[in-house]
């Protein structure tokens, strides 16, 4: 899955519709005047408007300084579809260069219909400063197939406000399973609908959460080899147990159930929730949609100090891009994405102007000294309160950091289910629901 919001504002992201020619996705990659022409994806559509003019502006700016290149970007809602992806990747009618979540990276170079950059990646400047992890999600058997362009970490969004109503200490957030049990049973028990601990259970989201609470417990979804599920295991067990016990023992999960994230993101908004894991880019989606305030959200890393689900996105070009296309579209990520303080994700100056939030712990993309420029510019520009963030910085530096697991869509339909059971069913019997989710799991795997 994805997180909600990987820019500052709202996602505002894009795909080229199927109801265009092909020839409208990729391109032939010269224009009329001789230039190289390269089609992008994930333009903010022009209902946002602020970010869709930083994106005009940037490559504005990126076409200026290279008189030999012309971008010509797509938009649409959301950068990839899941219901078109596929049929774009088949019908080869990809951009020269593509959005992808880290999850697609094998199954697009599976598919055929990816560039081998492996020969071109010395060209961009910024590659060596990126996250190393980040940059092997692009990799696929030693070669490189695309650039990481953001990344996320779930953690645990809590509530300050409603903390300090029900008699907790601010500045230290639960870090075990159990003790964000006992928090949100006193967060519960202030009355008038107030919930101490929220979840997802329907429509994969709920799948998704387990994954990530089995990994913050130190289990995980799949093996190594890629062939075997293993939920079925003590850290499973103690994963639905946990939420089956905060649900029906401690009354703290409120009654209704079958949560998406809009439920949740609203429940937290209107200050009726204590706790929910999600990842930074939440807090602004919180403040900006849903009522919430900067001052009362804080995040703190996962409970259970063993690790944490990642995710994020990047672009990777098509099969069919020239050479010419595939460096010039390397020089266009440079310029767009990936020079610490600039850009259309690193310009914080220019996003404070505009009152969009800054100084949130994520994403983090580059390391070294491409990294402490990227946090001296946005410190400086800070216009959120950094210190509700701390925590998360200081405990990720302690987690495993782990991405999705293979076939994830399809393993989070299965997960949903026993998910939701235990939220639904006083009686729910946990180890028949993960021996069931554990066969069907290993049946998605043999299939591929």
């Amino acid at each position: 899955m994805r997180s909600t919001g990987i820019r500052r504002t709202l996602v505002a992201l894009s795909v080229c519709s199927l109801a265009l020619a092909a020839s409208a996705c990729g391109s032939d990659g010269d224009s009329a005047s001789g230039k190289t022409r390269i089609t992008v994806n994930c333009e903010p559509p022009k209902s946002a408007k602020v970010d869709r003019k930083f994106f005009e502006d940037d490559i504005a700016s990126f076409e200026k300084k290279n008189t030999d290149i012309d971008v010509v970007a797509h938009d649409a809602f959301p950068c990839e579809d899941p219901k078109t992806f596929d049929a774009k990747l088949a019908g080869g009618q990809m951009e020269d260069v593509f959005y992808t979540y880290f999850t697609d990276v094998k199954h697009v170079v599976d598919t055929g219909q990816a560039a081998d950059i492996s020969s071109y990646v010395k060209e961009l400047k910024s590659y060596d400063t990126l996250q190393q992890q980040l940059r092997d999600i692009y990799t696929v058997d030693g070669k490189i197939y695309g650039i990481p362009r953001t990344g996320y970490s779930m953690g645990l969004i809590y509530n300050k406000k409603l903390f300090a109503q029900a008699g907790l200490d601010l500045e230290k957030p639960p870090a075990t399973w159990e003790e964000v049990r006992a928090d949100a049973k006193k967060i519960a028990g202030l009355g008038n609908g107030t919930v101490g601990y929220a979840d997802y259970s329907a429509q994969n989201q709920g799948g998704w959460h387990f994954t990530a609470e089995l990994y913050s417990q130190g289990g995980d979804v799949v093996s190594a080899d890629g062939k075997k599920a293993i939920v079925d295991t003590p850290e499973g067990h103690a994963v639905l147990q946990n939420l089956h016990d905060m649900r029906w023992t401690d009354n703290s999960m409120g009654s209704k159930q079958l949560l998406v994230i809009n439920d949740v993101q609203q429940l937290m908004g209107s200050g009726k929730l204590g706790m929910y894991l999600s990842a930074p880019d939440n807090i602004p989606i919180l403040v900006k949609e849903k009522g919430g305030n900067y001052q009362d959200l804080a995040i703190a890393p996962m409970p259970g100090g063993k690790g944490t689900l990642i995710g994020g996105d990047g672009y990777m070009f098509n099969k069919k891009a020239t050479p010419e296309q595939i460096r010039a579209g390397l020089k266009w990520l440079d310029h767009m994405f990936l020079t610490p303080g600039k850009g259309f994700l690193g310009d914080y100056a220019r996003a404070k102007q505009n009152n969009a939030p800054v100084g949130l712990p994520e994403p983090r993309l580059f390391t070294g000294a491409a990294d402490a420029k990227d946090q001296e510019v946005k410190k400086a520009n800070a216009n959120v309160p950094v210190e509700n963030y701390q925590s998360f910085l200081d405990g990720n530096q302690a987690l495993q950091m782990k991405i999705e697991p293979p076939n994830a869509q399809q393993i989070y339909s299965v997960l949903d289910g026993a998910v939701s059971a235990v939220l639904t069913k006083k009686d729910a019997d946990i180890d028949q629901l993960l021996k069931d989710a554990s066969g069907k799991i290993d049946g998605i795997l043999a299939r591929g």
